[in-house]
């Protein structure tokens, strides 16, 4: 496997690992519906679905994680969740969020990036 894909791996790991801590619980990781795939699925309360995109990188040189996350990536995201909506009959709140996490070395960064986008 990559590098590139080991990094992203990790950086989601981590990111669930910080949702949990901070009293999300994880519902799903890797759901995919079609071509899009949604990193994380999270539930925190009161119901409030969390869909997360993840970006992983090891500088910001030429631009911080979340800047990442194109239009096209988020039109992908809102149909993505759209199908997991209605396949769980969700009937309340749903938020995107975006986690970026800056892993260089033994040095780690997470920000969570909560209504990132809006899909309207």
């Amino acid at each position: 496997m990559a590098d590139h894909n080991d990094l992203g791996i990790l950086g989601e790991k981590l990111a669930r690992e910080f949702l949990v801590q901070k009293g999300y619980e994880i519902l799903e990781t890797n759901w995919t519906y079609l071509k899009a795939e949604i990193d994380i699925i999270a539930r925190i309360e009161p119901g409030i679905l969390v869909i997360a995109e993840v970006k992983t990188r090891t500088n910001t040189f030429i631009g911080k994680p979340e800047e990442f996350v194109s239009r096209g990536k988020q039109q992908q995201l809102v149909k993505a969740a759209d199908a997991y909506i209605k396949e769980k009959g969700w009937q309340d709140e749903v938020r995107f969020d975006i986690i970026a996490v800056v892993l260089n070395g033994k040095y780690q960064q997470i920000e969570h990036l909560e209504d990132a986008f809006y899909f309207f």
